[in-house]
């Protein structure tokens, strides 16, 4: 295992292509060359598939951390900004048709708001705490971490959008999420010491090749509604089905790392969101929420929407891992090493 470092210090190689589409895209970045890519492939292309995720990944994370090799200069290219556009279409196209319902938020919530009585046999964490192994402990870690070692990052585009009791409230969660004034407490830093107890690799991006286009979904969904000031209501109401979910979630996976011996930074991750979530749920929804639609009534039905959206890409990943788990093979794309 690499000796931890910084997971932020570095940028990431370019990850391996998966179809025409994150090869253009590579291509165009590897080389420094402008992007040429039909309007056929996009079109064609499974929009919660491997080579449309990987391809919109790469460009959302031009935004980021970048990476090696890569001219800064590229994040804003008018051509693969083009190019994102045409991706976020298919894919945000395809969010809304298999996540219809309501314009009401407490609707949207009502179901994560009650914990059910017994195990949920749809639920990651529920499997993880009951059964999960070492192994498939150090998987979730792995795939989980294009989004953990930037967590907050993604909410944080939706700052300069807000005002008043919405963006107080919002600034109040996310400066515990940056550690409250303490670098070595920032969520991001915590997560990559949980990786180095589960003896993985901390650097940022380097578990991209093994993540499944399902896992992907769920940090471009952030990306997504985080980028474009018109989707920021959606990006509120994503925000409030982490904070809605973390607590309980991460009592359980809390518990799944002390069952394993995962160690003590392990646990330490998820016993941090257990405590301040609980909190951050309280403010996100009554002050977060309840102010950005005190303020923009409008904007109801993108909030609904982002709530269901979440749901929807977080239930396609529980259906990824939970088959691959139970019948004892790998949820990578390519198995762990050892």
């Amino acid at each position: 295992m690499t000796p931890y470092r910084e997971s932020r210090a570095l940028s990431p190689p370019l990850p391996e292509e998966r179809g025409a589409i994150s090869a253009s895209v590579r291509k165009a970045l590897g080389e420094g060359t402008a992007v040429t890519l039909p309007s056929e492939p996009v079109a064609a292309a499974d929009p919660f598939g491997d080579d449309l995720q990987l391809a919109l990944y790469v460009l959302y994370e031009l935004h980021y951390q970048g990476f090696e090799g890569v001219d800064d200069r590229r994040e804003w290219d008018p051509d693969l900004l083009r190019l994102r556009r045409r991706l976020e279409d298919r894919f945000l196209g395809a969010v809304r048709e298999a996540a219809p319902g309501g314009d009401d938020v407490e609707e949207a919530l009502a179901d994560l708001l009650v914990e059910p009585l017994g195990d949920d046999p749809t639920s990651m964490t529920h499997f993880l705490q009951r059964e999960g192994t070492h192994e498939q402990l150090r998987e979730y870690a792995a795939l989980r971490s294009p989004y953990h070692l930037k967590e907050a990052d993604p909410h944080a585009w939706v700052l300069p959008r807000l005002h008043g009791r919405a963006k107080a409230g919002m600034v109040a969660v996310e400066f515990d999420e940056f550690g409250a004034g303490h670098p070595e407490s920032i969520h991001a830093r915590l997560f990559a010491d949980l990786m180095a107890d589960l003896q993985l690799d901390t650097r940022y991006g380097h578990y991209v090749d093994a993540t499944p286009a399902e896992a992907l979904a769920s940090v471009n969904l952030m990306s997504t509604l985080g980028l474009h000031r018109a989707l920021r209501g959606a990006l509120v109401g994503h925000f409030a089905v982490v904070e809605v979910t973390s607590s309980p979630g991460s009592r359980r996976l809390a518990r799944a790392m002390r069952r394993t011996g995962a160690g003590a930074a392990a646990e330490r991750f998820y016993d941090e969101h257990v405590e301040a979530d609980a909190v951050h749920e309280q403010v996100v929804r009554r002050e977060v929420v309840a102010g950005l639609l005190a303020d923009e009534p409008h904007l109801e039905p993108d909030v609904a929407f982002g709530v269901r959206a979440t749901v929807l890409v977080e239930d396609r990943l529980a259906a990824r891992l939970l088959p691959a788990w139970r019948a004892g093979r790998s949820a990578l794309r390519r198995p762990l090493p050892s």
